[in-house]
């Protein structure tokens, strides 16, 4: 059974395909999304595959069978699409191109992407280069009321990053605006754990009633398509994210059933990247979040619960006999902040399942 939200809000989580895209669906089916986000190639790499995984029409199937919907594919961690680097910029726009590719083929629709970071430049010049990225991978791609729309992410605000706040988001949707692109084809995500990160205290839900209401004046209610239900290890206003299980965290319940339940957020769809994926804690954060929703006390998590270590397995769907391309020359898995790929876990996070997402 979809685990639906009490006013038919849908509600999923980021799933592996490592071990098969028939067994990620059967997974999502089993512990009731009603919504699914993926990644569709190696999030860590720069290479993407040149055929589309070998039991994608199967995994079409299934989705459609279960009524699991939307679709979202995550887009690699490596892309910043802010940065002054050249070489990077390109790298990161050929690879977005890519993900929106996949996107079309998977039956998508959305491609969540982050912000990315100025690495210094400052906003004005980091939102001109997303507006470029966004114009070039649009106009690579297939338009239609049924084509997927590229979904930018908030920032929790380190390393320079950018739309930590809505009047950032909106600086970037003006400028990719000003370029004739067609802005009904671009949407945004807040991830709650990096709204927390940049300063909104979600626990108190006259923040979170002017932070929508200065988006919706801003921007639009209609283009918030995706909430990132995570809770954080991070401290208010820290500038950094660290996920943590459902209601284990610094928001808590009180501070996640405000966005569960906001009236103005009925139209987005809510997915976790919570920690322990892989380990069974995805079916226990989606049935904390339902609690949450309804109103009922959490069970205490074990104390492994907080003690998981990250799958070594494949998180993107096999390659089987598939073939990848691969740059000529890739830089350095450094992210536009200079130390790691853009949302890639930091080294006091590794010993976490969760994978910044």
């Amino acid at each position: 059974m979809a685990a639906m939200l009490p006013d038919g809000r849908r509600l999923g989580a980021h799933l592996p395909l490592g071990k098969g895209m028939i067994k990620a669906a059967e997974r999502a089916h089993a512990i009731g999304a009603s919504a699914l986000q993926v990644f569709a190639d190696n999030p860590t790499a720069w290479r993407r595959r040149n055929d589309p995984p070998r039991e994608l029409v199967d995994f079409r199937s299934r989705l459609a069978e279960y009524d699991i919907s939307p679709l979202a594919i995550h887009a690699a961690y490596l892309i910043n699409l802010a940065g002054p680097e050249k070489d990077f910029f390109e790298r990161s726009v050929s690879v977005l191109t890519a993900e929106m590719s996949a996107a079309e083929a998977y039956g998508a629709g959305f491609v969540n992407v982050h912000a990315g970071s100025h690495r210094g430049a400052g906003i004005p010049a980091g939102a001109e280069r997303i507006a470029e990225a966004v114009a070039r991978t649009l106009a690579e791609s297939r338009g239609g009321p049924d084509a997927p729309r590229i979904v930018l992410e908030n920032s929790a605000g380190g390393g320079f990053g950018m739309g930590t706040t809505a009047e950032e988001l909106a600086i970037i949707l003006d400028a990719i605006g000003a370029r004739g692109v067609d802005v009904d084809r671009v949407a945004f995500c807040f991830d709650a754990a990096h709204l927390w990160g940049a300063g909104y205290d979600l626990r108190r839900p006259g923040v979170v009633d002017g932070l929508l209401s200065t988006f919706d004046r801003l921007i639009g209610l209609d283009r918030l398509v995706m909430i990132h239900l995570n809770d954080t290890k991070s401290e208010l206003g820290s500038r950094t994210d660290r996920h943590e299980h459902v209601g284990a965290g610094q928001i808590g319940p009180g501070g996640l059933r405000t966005l569960l339940c906001h009236p103005r957020l009925a139209r987005a769809v809510y997915i976790l990247e919570t920690p322990g994926m892989e380990a069974g804690y995805d079916a226990i954060n989606l049935r904390r979040a339902i609690d949450i929703a309804v109103g009922r006390p959490l069970p205490e998590l074990p104390p492994e619960a907080f003690l998981l270590r990250r799958e070594r397995g494949r998180i993107a769907p096999p390659s089987g006999t598939d073939r990848a391309t691969r740059p000529s020359r890739s830089p350095r898995r450094t992210s536009a902040a200079g130390r790691k790929p853009a949302g890639a876990p930091s080294k006091r996070s590794k010993a976490s399942s969760s994978r910044r997402v």
